[in-house]
């Protein structure tokens, strides 16, 4: 296992993170996701550590909370020393009793939403503080200052966001460096082999600004995990036939999964940890989120990390899974050719 710095701070994480949406099940679409209780949860937090992981990552709205709960039941239960695991969590949504202000990103939401997650957690404060999504109510700067206010209190150790867009999250950045505030070190964000859009604008604004990424849904919500193609119908009961989300190109998929067949064959490991490996090939990755629902799977997907991509194999995965054009990015690249040009040269001097 391999450990990765943090956005700008001098934090590092496993290249992998340990997701549990899969933990407390319940009602609606968390049933569909995962029902794992106590001590399957247990298991599975126990098998990962020891395999090297050292970054949990969980949510509020997670089974209602549930989810919250037996991390934190876990984490004591197996006596993990507090430095030694790094966790994440994120608000946003309802949990709980439903209200006008019981979601968004507001100051109001924010306070109690990060004392009712430090008390499920069973923790002093929560290593990563994640705004889950935008909310179109709440002005930016109303939840930067709210976020920076956790971290002067010692309730949080950083803050990060999930599903923002590049100038959402850039507008966020700016707020932060004007008024000394704690600023987002990290995205949480959908990316795939067979989904590569944040590489259009988010993926040169990480670059640029020195933020992390923590990719959710790696195998596209099990569509990438070799269970699934044109001529391969996925067992009942699996997760893209009970929760086809995220969306995905279909077709673009199995074109993928057609390639990355023919090197897990080559290579004599599943299709799941060539689409786990890629991700972890990528420059803009910090630390991929991996979710299972047994220990098999989660091993499997553990050992993605021994996996080596050769330059060809790389050519071969971009090549069929390259996104189609779009302005303004043919602009810039066709206008930038020759100043890009004179840089390499620069370089190679």
């Amino acid at each position: 296992m391999r450990y990765r710095k943090f956005g700008r701070t001098g934090l590092f994480v496993s290249e992998l993170c340990l997701g549990t949406m899969t933990f407390g099940g319940g009602g609606g679409i968390w049933a569909q996701i995962g029902d794992l209780q106590q001590a399957d949860a247990e298991r599975l937090i126990g098998r990962s550590l020891d395999a090297g992981i050292n970054f949990i990552d969980t949510a509020d709205v997670y089974s209602d909370g549930r989810s919250e709960i037996i991390t934190g039941q876990a984490l004591r239960n197996l006596q993990v020393p507090r430095e030694n695991v790094v966790v994440a969590t994120k608000v946003l949504g309802e949990v709980g009793t439903k209200g006008a202000n019981s979601r968004g990103m507001s100051r109001y939401h924010i306070m109690d939403g990060v004392k009712a997650s430090l008390k499920r957690l069973q923790l002093d404060h929560i290593d990563l503080y994640q705004i889950h999504g935008f909310d179109p109510a709440t002005p930016i700067e109303e939840t930067v200052r709210a976020l920076d206010n956790l971290v002067q209190h010692g309730h949080v150790r950083y803050v990060g966001v999930s599903n923002w867009a590049a100038w959402q999250i850039m507008k966020a950045l700016g707020i932060s460096e004007r008024l000394g505030l704690a600023r987002f070190e990290s995205l949480q964000a959908y990316y795939t082999v067979a989904g590569r859009d944040l590489e259009r604008e988010l993926v040169p604004l990480l670059k640029s600004e020195s933020v992390g990424l923590m990719v959710w849904s790696p195998l596209a919500g099990g569509l990438l995990s070799g269970k699934y193609g044109r001529d391969v119908k996925a067992e009942a009961g699996s997760r893209r036939t009970t929760f086809d989300f995220p969306p995905v190109n279909v077709e673009r998929a199995y074109d993928c999964i057609d390639v990355m067949r023919g090197i897990a064959q080559a290579k004599g490991v599943s299709v799941a940890q060539i689409a786990l490996a890629w991700l972890l090939h990528q420059a803009a990755v910090t630390s991929v989120i991996i979710g299972a629902k047994r220990a098999e799977q989660l091993d499997d997907n553990i050992a993605a990390t021994a996996i080596a991509l050769s330059g060809e194999e790389l050519a071969a995965l971009d090549k069929v899974s390259t996104l189609p054009a779009e302005y303004p990015g043919w602009m810039l690249e066709r206008q930038g050719g020759p100043r890009h040009r004179q840089l390499a040269e620069s370089a190679g001097a």
